[in-house]
């Protein structure tokens, strides 16, 4: 492994690759600004076969060591009660917490602060008891479509996946793009795969979380940031949650959070499950496809429950 940087090499990041104020002091859009109309026609002449691969996990609602606050899902209405209505039919209740390990999400960019402050240097005091009036989720209420690119780190490192803790390098995302034969270009949507959905099933579960609540977890090293702003990522998605847990830093706990979201302005989908679409892509030998994403509109949310889906 390289040297690792030093907490203060990582802030100093923060501020070098700060896109506060690219497009105007008032945006909240961040890096979605680079799926320009183009950028979307040019995903969907990706389309070749119809296939669509999800990417989401099931809802859970079962308690585990990485699932805390599992989803509450109740039926209003039942088969037996509607059998003795006039009125046949039966209804749900759910209620999630999506922000963790163990819904697929998608975070806004209000989701997390550096020195009191959010992307574009909008205040944390904007984020209230009544929700976000700067940056909340609705600034994606059109959807997201644009290219999507996975990079399958197992498979390049030739494991099944990686184990908590392991750092993703600058070098490991160069290494994924030789053997895909695909390079990640401005106003895509990245996505990482390390393995963790499959890990969890093969293991049947979860390390218990650290002090603190996190659990540890596989994830990008901090000197991927760089990389990152280098190649204009729109939206960066994970099957963890981006960040490698422990960081490796006191003052530092999710780096990769706060340089995306706050400092490049990149909206991060935490814990997808990204092994059907690695199926996929092996299959098909392409690591290229439409992506498409539509967060529940909801107004000054800091994120949201998603279900993304790759178009072959």
């Amino acid at each position: 492994m390289a040297t690792p940087l030093t907490s203060a090499e990582v802030k100093g990041l923060f501020d070098k690759l700060s896109n506060w104020g690219r497009w105007g002091k008032e945006d909240e859009s961040g890096a979605l600004n680079f799926i320009t109309n183009q950028k979307r026609i040019a995903a969907a002449r990706l389309v070749q076969s119809g296939e669509t691969v999800s990417m989401s996990l099931p809802l859970a609602t079962a308690p585990a060591a990485d699932n805390p606050n599992p989803v509450t899902h109740l039926m209003v209405q039942t088969g037996v009660d509607a059998s003795r209505s006039s009125l046949a039919g039966v209804a749900d209740y759910f209620a999630i917490s999506f922000h963790g390990f163990s819904t697929t999400h998608i975070d806004a960019l209000c989701h997390v602060f550096w020195q009191g402050k959010m992307y574009n240097g909008f205040d944390a005091a904007e984020v209230g008891s009544q929700g976000a009036r700067k940056c909340a989720i609705d600034i994606a209420s059109q959807g997201i479509s644009s290219r999507g690119v996975l990079l399958d780190i197992p498979r390049v490192r030739n494991v099944e996946w990686l184990e908590p803790g392991d750092h993703i390098l600058p070098s490991d995302l160069d290494a994924a793009e030789r053997e895909h034969r695909v390079s990640v270009e401005e106003g895509d949507v990245l996505l990482i795969r390390t393995g963790r959905a499959k890990r969890r099933r093969a293991k049947r579960g979860w390390e218990a979380p650290q002090a603190g609540g996190f659990i540890s977890m596989p994830g990008l090293d901090a000197s991927c940031l760089p990389w990152l702003h280098e190649r204009r990522v729109a939206v960066l998605g994970c099957d963890g949650v981006s960040d490698v847990f422990p960081s490796g830093y006191d003052d530092i706990i999710l780096p990769i959070h706060i340089g995306t979201l706050v400092v490049m302005g990149i909206h991060l989908i935490d814990n997808a499950d990204l092994e059907a679409l690695a199926s996929a892509c092996e299959r098909l030998h392409r690591y290229e496809f439409q992506f498409a994403m539509g967060p529940l509109v909801l107004k000054r949310g800091t994120g949201s429950p998603v279900n993304p889906f790759a178009i072959f």
